[in-house]
């Protein structure tokens, strides 16, 4: 490992800012690298930041996935580095249903 790879994050440090955006959990949902291929969950990209933004990389190849900057009145996101992203639903979060997940 690197100095670089030893200062990083894990992807959990991106649910209160992605929260914001997204409105569900999203350190569950899985983005497919577009440099790699592989697909891994929010919460294991490795990030940097908090300033002057956050970067999540992807845990396989170290390509940048994700950007997200916070200014005084907006909230920019770029997941360029993205071919995908699966966010799971509960379907607590469906309208009209709020008492049973996805999951269960």
């Amino acid at each position: 490992m690197d100095a670089q790879t030893e200062a990083a994050y894990d992807g959990n440090l991106l649910a209160g800012p992605l929260s914001e955006v997204f409105g569900v959990e999203i350190t569950t949902a899985v983005g497919r690298c577009r440099g790699c291929g592989s697909s891994s969950q929010v919460a294991t990209f490795r990030v940097y930041g908090p300033d002057p933004g956050f970067v999540g990389r992807c845990p396989s190849c170290e390509s940048v996935l994700m950007r997200l900057v916070r200014t005084s009145d907006s909230v920019w996101l770029d997941i360029s580095g993205m071919s995908a992203l699966r966010i799971p639903l509960t379907i607590s979060s469906m309208p009209g249903d709020s008492t049973v997940s996805a999951s269960q």
